[in-house]
């Protein structure tokens, strides 16, 4: 085994679940969430405390400024070169967080994709601020279906991507994620398996999951979230469409700061919230090996700590 991973959707309590179990056994702490790489951006993406860093070793957090994009494939090689730096002190490592696609390149590798294009990408927004993204999100559904389908209209970060790809290289993503057949996929998974077992914090209610949300995302607002926008849009250098500021939560913050009112900014960032929490759900059923921990549960936590403790004693 090459590293364990501890996924969920966003508020399932993963962060707490890590720290319980490396008080059960030596362990570094390797982030996979695709907002805590950037310096600046604390509360809105809920950071492990100070002392939970102290405490405990944490990977991949600040370590890219905002205005600096970060790939899903530099997730994977950095993963993978600090999972062997973790096991060679002796320690195992850990895997923590919700960012799905950052999983299934570590674990299933990426296919070869188009490079952003800067130009393309202006037109898109663009058109976007005249037509309106689901107007855009009608137009790939006739050009790429199987990947409109499973986007939201308002998803605008992953339309224009979608659309970027068909428009500079004439294929859609679909086709550029298709990969070799069943029995190949099948070989894949074990191999994954194998190298980067999953154990998933999944609740058996979504309305605890809701709830949830929204406690977590008051409890941003009551730390002064709001101003620590204020101060990221006060640097200058960033502005809406940078990876960084599409992140949930900075994108309705940002939204709301520059055309209000902010009086909308819970229900939006809730929504967004909840959104991502479905999203998120749905990669993790498309992954059968996963050992599924009901996170609702009253003893999720001892559940949780009896599933990693399990899968690192099988794997090893």
């Amino acid at each position: 085994m090459k590293g364990l991973l501890l996924v969920g959707p966003t508020a399932s309590g993963k962060s707490a679940v890590a720290m319980a179990f490396a008080a059960q056994q030596p362990i570094e702490i390797v982030s996979v969430d695709s907002a805590l790489v950037y310096r600046g951006m604390d509360i809105g993406t809920a950071k492990p405390s100070a002392a939970d860093r102290a405490a405990v070793p944490h990977h991949l957090i600040d370590i890219v400024d905002p205005t600096e994009a970060y790939s899903a494939a530099r997730f994977a090689a950095d993963a993978v070169r600090l999972a062997g730096e973790i096991r060679a002190r002796g320690k195992l490592p850990l895997l923590v967080g919700g960012t799905m696609l950052y999983v299934k390149a570590l674990r299933d590798g990426l296919d070869p994709m188009p490079e952003a294009d800067q130009a393309v990408r202006a037109a898109l927004d663009a058109e976007a601020a005249e037509r309106g993204w689901p107007a855009l999100h009608a137009e790939l559904a006739r050009l790429d279906p199987v990947t409109a389908a499973r986007l939201a209209p308002h998803d605008a970060q992953r339309i224009q991507r979608a659309l970027e790809v068909v428009r500079t290289s004439g294929r859609p993503l679909s086709a550029w994620h298709a990969r070799g057949g069943d029995a190949g996929a099948e070989a894949r998974i074990a191999t994954a398996d194998a190298d980067w077992p999953i154990v998933s914090l999944e609740p058996d209610s979504r309305a605890w999951l809701h709830a949830r949300i929204a406690e977590r995302f008051d409890a941003m607002l009551s730390a002064s979230f709001l101003d620590e926008v204020r101060a990221l849009k006060a640097r200058g250098d960033l502005h809406s469409a940078l990876p960084a500021m599409r992140a949930v939560g900075y994108r309705q913050a940002w939204a709301a700061l520059e055309a209000g009112p902010l009086d909308g900014l819970r229900d939006a960032g809730i929504a967004a919230t909840r959104q991502l929490a479905k999203r998120q759900l749905t990669w993790l059923r498309s992954m059968p090996t996963r050992t599924v921990v009901a996170c609702d549960a009253p003893d999720a936590t001892a559940r949780a700590l009896d599933a990693l403790g399990a899968r690192a004693r099988s794997a090893c």
